[in-house]
């Protein structure tokens, strides 16, 4: 059925082809384009704009002043064999850009979130696959596809056509270069790229721009010497961060990021701890 102009006191402007279920629940202020289809159980909060031709699966949250253009699709089912149907969530924070034809699974386990945080920015063509969490203020671009439970910490800057193997976390701040691949977990702070994935500096300008302090960028410096220029191995680099950076809220995150990896993290080229770790693997 279609929802009513006017639902009691709450404003709504939906198309008059656009099917919404009866479960649907839209806040004040929403706008739905022409042939979208809102699925049940579906909340859609105030001031959110869905474009032509969107589709939204059962058990989704849409967050305040979210804008969706057409051809997303939000919600669906995740690609995965071992899925049995069982009720699970998408949830979209507020404020998120989600351009043409992104698509976002829900999770694989019941009552599982795929999880979208604030104002962050999908460009087309994304697609953010089960069980993964993104934190506020990232950047997804054009293309790129995140595997199942990928973690995305607040800031990070995806590029495009960038693969992102399952269970890798990208760390905050950091920013991953155009048709990289990742298959370990990507530092805090810092900038990758290339097939085979490499650390190739600081992301400077991003902790400027984050209000960093000059003096927290000058021990994330320290810290990244020590584990990507000194040829010390990983677990030698980090008992060398703690006796001679200082301690801060960054420090302390990159290392507590590192230190909680289960995949190992991108290396520097050419470094003694990627050299060990290939042979680990081979």
């Amino acid at each position: 059925m279609s929802h009513e102009l006017f639902k009691g006191s709450n404003r709504l402007e939906i198309h008059s082809t656009a099917i919404i279920d009866r479960s649907a629940e839209l806040g004040e202020g929403v706008i739905v384009g022409p042939y979208s289809v809102i699925g049940p159980q579906v909340i859609i909060e105030e001031g959110a704009r869905i474009g032509p031709h969107v589709v939204i699966e059962p058990w989704t949250r849409i967050g305040k002043h979210c804008t969706i253009h057409p051809g997303a699709v939000i919600g669906g089912s995740p690609q995965d064999y071992k899925f049995k149907g069982v009720r699970s969530y998408v949830e979209v924070g507020e404020q998120a850009i989600i351009r043409e034809y992104v698509t976002i699974h829900r999770s694989t386990q019941e009552e599982g979130v795929t999880r979208v945080g604030n104002h962050n920015f999908l460009m087309a063509y994304c697609h953010i696959a089960h069980d993964c969490t993104l934190g506020d203020q990232v950047v997804i671009t054009n293309y790129t596809g995140l595997s199942g439970h990928v973690v995305v910490e607040d800031h990070a800057i995806i590029s495009g056509y960038v693969a992102v193997h399952q269970f890798v976390r990208v760390g905050r701040m950091s920013i991953v270069s155009a048709q990289s691949g990742l298959s370990k977990d990507v530092p805090p702070y810092m900038i990758v790229e290339g097939r085979p994935c490499v650390v190739r500096g600081i992301n400077s300008i991003g902790l400027r721009r984050n209000a960093v302090s000059a003096k927290a960028r000058s021990d994330i410096k320290k810290a990244y010497r020590l584990l990507f220029l000194s040829h010390l191995n990983t677990s030698d680099a980090l008992e060398r961060i703690k006796t001679e950076v200082d301690r801060g809220e960054e420090i302390d995150h990159l290392i507590a990021f590192i230190e909680g990896s289960q995949r190992g993290i991108h290396k520097a080229q050419g470094a003694i701890g990627e050299r060990d770790e290939a042979k680990e693997e081979e």
